[in-house]
């Protein structure tokens, strides 16, 4: 039998990167606008920021994105008290695929705003401009670089782009299905309980938020809330953390870590609030749990019957 090659179509390509930075702003930074004949996008890593495009108007948070299509004019300006941390990438591409981007506004999942991470820390290492000025107007190359850092942007900007595609249309399929009759309306809430639940079990060390879950599972606050406290009777995140403490309790047990490194993997924001939600789980301090288990351990080793020591 011959082998014979499977040809895999390219959905999106990325043929050149024009700007890319990440910068602090001021609280009453005003960007008056511009627009030029490349897309662009615009993430929001802390602060909130109000950005006008196409004739709309948007007000961005945390951990939301938009993208701007070519020749689109677009604006934006600070709001609140704190300093917007802003991502912008600006990039070309004429793959129809981008079709999909036009006025699109998405608050990303946890992977996508990893993937956000790693596009910043590649070009860290490929470009010598530094990513804190947001006036360049043109990146530079490193000398001397690793070979294939260029390559790695855009595969990771590629991997971003068709992430947000796959990730809405999966969940805007599964909402499809959640449209039931009233019969199987409660067979319904139960079924996407456990997608949920399994979806924590499986990104126990990830963060997560109720927005999260809720750009995830095509679900408003209120019903992914209500879904958690009729059949579990606590909210998504407290039943997330409580899944967390229970790896954390399984992990301690086998000495596979110490607690600060538990916190870390576990991505609790700091050792102090592990140990406050720890402590809330089982009445005890992660070192106080440790002890006590060492000490079972210990009770239980010298207390093995006679008929199991060893003969003399």
């Amino acid at each position: 039998m011959a082998y014979v090659s499977t040809y895999l179509k390219k959905e999106v390509a990325i043929s050149s990167i024009v700007t890319i930075h990440y910068f602090e702003y001021p609280c009453d930074f005003v960007f008056h606008g511009e627009s030029h004949d490349f897309w662009e996008f615009l993430y929001v890593d802390r602060g909130g920021i109000c950005v006008q495009a196409g004739g709309e108007t948007h007000t961005l948070g945390p951990g939301e994105v938009i993208f701007h299509e070519p020749c689109e004019f677009h604006a934006f300006r600070a709001t609140g008290e704190r300093p917007p941390n802003l991502v912008v990438m600006s990039f070309f591409s004429d793959s129809s695929f981008m079709d999909y981007f036009r006025g699109g506004v998405f608050r990303l999942t946890p992977n996508e705003r990893t993937i956000i991470s790693r596009i910043i820390a590649a070009a860290k290492d490929c470009f010598s401009t530094p990513l804190n000025v947001p006036s360049i107007e043109k990146v530079e190359l490193r000398d001397g670089q690793l070979a294939g850092y260029p390559q790695l942007i855009s595969l990771y900007l590629e991997q971003f782009l068709l992430t947000i595609y796959h990730t809405r249309n999966r969940m805007q399929a599964s909402a499809k299905h959640l449209h039931l009759s009233e019969n199987e309306e409660q067979l319904s809430g139960e079924k996407i309980l456990d997608q949920i639940v399994k979806y924590m079990e499986d990104h126990l060390t990830e963060k997560l938020t109720v927005p999260d879950l809720c750009t995830l599972f095509s679900l408003s606050r209120a019903t992914l809330e209500g879904l958690f406290h009729k059949e579990k009777e606590m909210g998504a995140i407290a039943y997330f953390n409580m899944l967390k403490i229970d790896k954390a309790k399984e992990l301690l047990r086998g000495e596979a870590m110490n607690i600060t490194e538990l916190s870390y993997y576990l991505s609790f924001s700091s050792l102090q609030y592990f140990s406050r939600q720890f402590k809330l789980a089982t009445g005890m301090s992660p070192r106080e749990y440790l002890c006590s288990v060492k000490g079972i351990a210990q009770s239980l080793k010298n207390s093995v019957p006679h008929y199991y020591a060893p003969p003399r």
